[in-house]
């Protein structure tokens, strides 16, 4: 049981390290559901401008495991049930992406993805000419 809750404790210490370095690099970046009361290891993010499915391959391409949406809709191209009752719209929705952290995972693992995400989320929004527009200035 000690090591459960020691476990539990490293990956609730290594999720909000990530969620930490991703707002830190990401602009255009929304937590999914509550800060506080997740599991420890859930990380449900959704960006701005940014497919998730687009996002998912490559990070796959690049040996990172992650989903899009929601748990509940795993492997379904719909938009998670879930993410709609909670008000997301559904542009965010399609941007949207999930980690799952456990106790094997590492500050160096993160740090990598982190980069890996910031990196693609800025090639991805190159592809948007909604993204393009917002960037000029005076458009809000």
């Amino acid at each position: 049981m000690q090591y459960m809750q020691q476990d539990m404790d490293y990956v609730k210490e290594l999720r909000e390290y990530m969620l930490h370095k991703l707002f830190q690099e990401i602009p255009l970046l929304y937590l999914n559901g509550s800060a506080r009361e997740r599991l420890p290891g859930n990380i449900n993010i959704s960006l701005d401008y940014v497919e998730g499915a687009s996002l998912l391959v490559l990070l796959d391409m690049e040996g990172v495991c992650a989903s899009a949406g929601s748990a509940c809709t795993a492997g379904d191209h719909s938009i998670s049930h879930v993410l709609k009752a909670i008000g997301l719209p559904e542009e965010l929705a399609r941007g949207t992406i999930r980690f799952t952290l456990g106790p094997d995972n590492t500050k160096e693992e993160v740090d990598q993805v982190v980069q890996y995400m910031k990196q693609f989320v800025q090639d991805l929004r190159g592809f948007s000419e909604e993204y393009d527009i917002r960037q000029e200035p005076g458009v809000e």
